[in-house]
């Protein structure tokens, strides 16, 4: 008989509050994944006039895709607060004393569906250490998330989760609108010949990923001695999606394009929650040297490089940026 998400989750033991988040998060995300699919239909990927609060220009879905979200951990009744990508202060919600915290990207990948590309939405929740209404309440560690999960808008829609028990993959049954388990406990190879990088900005790059880089490329003839298969879709869900499904390495190193933002990956809603899934399914996660679970965040919307993935390759990549 196949599980469903709220049978797993009874199974895997999660506390009843932490259970009903993830079931609130799950509505959210087939909540989106209508949203999406009416596509250019109902005008969801018009661009609009105004930017987050990373200078980036927003869609109405993006906009759309936050509301949508906002609204089911309000009905969950145990979110204290919200720190979303499209708005640049958390939101506090009347639930001083509810258990958690969440941080999310409510559309990883929008500007995607211009080409009717895949997106996904990404969620991290943290313990409410009873500082409601102090923004520094976000600024937990990775290794302090109690869960972290993304969905997956594709052919099919899919709910990735960890409430630290492993990584576990649920399909949207469209039929009764339940996420069922097709996927328990899922293992990343510690060893991999391909890789996922924008090769773009290969001339800005440190000397220690040039040097990772440069050798897999050379394959057979160099010093790795086998060939590597490069891929890369510029949507973080689909490239981390495609590393739990057959492995590999996601890297978004650090780089001097742009020397404020050397790091373009967000710390608490992308960086943190991706990687405790990896970690959870046996990879890892660093930022050069350190793990990115246990960097201490500065500020609400900071920045990280991320390297990912298959965990030999990620030493491999950590004793790089030691030599460097």
């Amino acid at each position: 008989m196949s599980m469903k998400l709220n049978e797993y989750l009874s199974q895997a033991g999660s506390p009843q509050a932490l259970a009903s988040l993830c079931l609130c998060l799950a509505e959210a995300g087939k909540a989106i994944a209508t949203l999406i699919a009416q596509g250019a239909l109902k005008g969801v990927t018009e661009k609009m006039h105004s930017t987050n609060v990373q200078g980036e220009t927003q869609m109405q879905v993006d906009i759309l895709s936050h509301e949508l979200a906002l609204a089911q951990m309000v009905l969950s009744g145990v979110v204290a607060g919200v720190l979303s990508e499209e708005v640049d202060l958390p939101v506090w919600l009347d639930a001083a004393d509810a258990p958690f915290l969440v941080s999310m990207d409510p559309l990883d990948g929008s500007s995607n569906l211009a080409i009717n590309g895949v997106v996904g939405s990404i969620f991290s929740v943290l313990p409410n250490l009873g500082a409601s209404g102090d923004d520094a309440a976000f600024l937990q560690p990775g290794s302090a998330q109690l869960a972290a999960m993304y969905l997956m808008y594709g052919p099919a829609t899919l709910l990735v989760l960890t409430v630290g028990k492993g990584t576990q993959v649920f399909t949207l049954a469209s039929e009764s609108g339940d996420f069922v388990l097709t996927q328990s406990d899922v293992q990343i190879a510690a060893d991999t010949s391909e890789f996922a990088i924008n090769a773009s900005n290969q001339r800005y790059w440190q000397p220690a990923m040039q040097r990772y880089v440069d050798e897999c490329l050379q394959g057979v003839d160099g010093p790795r001695g086998r060939d590597f298969n490069m891929r890369w879709c510029a949507s973080m869900v689909m490239d981390v999606h495609r590393i739990l499904s057959r492995g590999g390495v996601f890297l978004y190193p650090r780089d001097c394009k742009q020397p404020v933002r050397a790091g373009r990956l967000r710390l608490l809603y992308e960086a943190n929650p991706m990687s405790l899934l990896v970690t959870q399914a046996g990879g890892g996660s660093i930022n050069g040297e350190q793990d990115v679970l246990s960097l201490q965040p500065e500020q609400c919307h900071q920045r990280v490089p991320v390297l990912l993935g298959a965990k030999n390759e990620i030493e491999r990549l950590r004793e790089y940026h030691r030599q460097a």
